[in-house]
């Protein structure tokens, strides 16, 4: 009777998960009430990045989670990182009017980010 918990993006690399799944509202997050990020997205993350953590049992590792929303007009266009438990979530937006190639170069950056800079 549980939801099924799929995400649209995993990247793994070693010890090192990156979930990604991406959200589209007509304005950026959902309104976004107050300049907020709509809490049931980041507890959706949050279970992402428990549940791949238990997979882990006790070896190190390093789970985070990044809910991507396609850019609006809005003003408030989040990139912003909390802790939450110990896990990175990173809010972020993609203008997906761009031609592809700068979608792609913007999109390795996000995955770069993570796998070399960290987060």
């Amino acid at each position: 009777m549980l939801p099924a918990m799929k995400t649209d993006i995993t990247l793994e690399r070693g010890s090192r998960v990156l979930i990604i799944d991406t959200k589209w509202y007509a304005s950026t997050t959902g309104g976004m009430h107050g300049g907020k990020v709509l809490s049931q997205n980041l507890y959706q993350f949050f279970s992402y990045v428990r549940n791949k953590d238990a997979g882990f049992a006790g070896e190190p590792h390093e789970v985070a989670g990044m809910p991507l929303y396609a850019r609006t007009r809005q003003c408030l266009q989040p990139d912003v990182t909390y802790r939450m438990g110990g896990n990175a979530i990173t809010v972020t937006t993609l203008d997906m009017s761009e031609e592809f190639f700068a979608i792609s170069v913007r999109l390795d950056g996000v995955a770069n980010r993570f796998y070399v800079g960290g987060v």
